[in-house]
């Protein structure tokens, strides 16, 4: 790497580089969650989250429609709120576009959108439109969490169980159906549909909360005292390695995952190789669950009311490092590390 900072290029140091360096123009502790975190009023705080998607980059015409553009986009923003503890209030819209796209588009991906926010009664409350050399589209979203409900990255602790809220890989899968057809022959058409929606309309997680805050009351010793037990967490929007990842450097912390425990879908059996779902799950991206950290009791019943598809992957241990664990012996340890998932400038 060159050491001149003047030529120093993003791409030098990639996405996580890049982060680390920004995040001293910022309050300490302000950022490093899926929202930063504003404190409004004693019993509230605002969550606020930005998300940007650009033309090729995360979507295309080859795999996405308008609608379905605008779904995702939706969908990511309040998966972050969702991975805070945070109940959404309402999203704003920055659009770059070329000239020459076509109004239809437009209105589309703005019905998509408005789709999504529908099923959870959220408005667009504003936003801004400029030209721009390629299609962008940044959303920022809004939330409000009483402080002690907050879910952060940096507050899992030594034994607490890791809980997914659902099945990893069904994304990455669909995309690759979208853009590889032929490899989907020997599925059945519900199969191959149940892959593809996954991937262009995915569901974010905000009705996980509500089940999750019963369980956590019900197993505090004083009625309502909710801070009791800490829940650290993220979604897995960049993956499941890197959720993990990024839960454990937050909270200095390791973890020891059981590869036969991360939950699949059903249509990769006898379609994918065992490798390659579990590539799928860990790398593919995109699948907006949760990845929740807390202690054993509270973690077995929310996977219990959960019901299929959440399940116990692990747990985190003293340490740093990820551990990948193949509970049968017949595959090594393996250390899981960011440079193996998607990057922005590394790829």
């Amino acid at each position: 790497m060159n050491n001149d900072l003047s030529s120093l290029r993003v791409r030098d140091i990639g996405e996580q580089g890049l982060l680390k360096r920004l995040q001293r123009f910022c309050p300490p502790g302000m950022i490093g969650d899926d929202g930063a975190v504003l404190v409004t009023e004693s019993d509230k705080c605002l969550i606020v989250t930005t998300d940007m998607l650009v033309d090729g980059v995360h979507f295309s015409d080859v795999t996405t429609s308008a609608q379905d553009a605008g779904w995702r986009a939706a969908a990511a923003n309040l998966s972050d709120l969702a991975a805070m503890g945070a109940t959404p209030m309402g999203i704003t819209v920055g659009l770059g576009l070329p000239g020459d796209v076509t109004v239809s588009w437009v209105e589309g991906l703005y019905a998509g959108m408005t789709e999504c926010l529908a099923k959870y009664h959220i408005p667009i409350v504003g936003g801004d439109i400029v030209r721009s050399p390629i299609t962008t589209l940044a959303i920022t979203a809004f939330g409000q969490v009483h402080p002690n409900l907050i879910i952060r990255r940096g507050t899992a602790q030594v034994e607490d169980a890791i809980v997914l809220t659902g099945v990893h890989g069904a994304s990455r899968g669909g995309l690759e159906l979208l853009l590889h057809p032929e490899i989907g022959q020997n599925l059945k058409a519900e199969a191959k549909t149940a892959l593809i929606t996954a991937h262009q309309r995915p569901n974010p997680r905000l009705d996980v909360l509500p089940i999750l805050w019963e369980i956590v009351e019900s197993q505090c010793e004083v009625p309502n005292l909710k801070s009791q037990i800490t829940i650290a967490g993220m979604d897995s929007s960049d993956g499941l390695a890197d959720a993990i990842l990024q839960i454990c450097r937050a909270s200095q912390v390791g973890a020891v995952i059981e590869s036969s425990k991360i939950p699949l879908p059903s249509a990769f059996g006898g379609w994918l190789i065992e490798e390659k779902s579990l590539e799928y799950a860990l790398y593919g991206g995109e699948d907006f669950e949760l990845v929740l950290c807390l202690p054993i009791e509270p973690a077995l019943k929310l996977v219990e009311q959960l019901g299929t598809g959440a399940a116990i992957i692990g747990k985190i241990t003293p340490g740093s490092k990820v551990i990948l664990h193949d509970e049968k012996g017949e595959i090594p340890d393996r250390v899981l590390n960011f440079s193996q998932g998607f990057q922005h400038f590394c790829q």
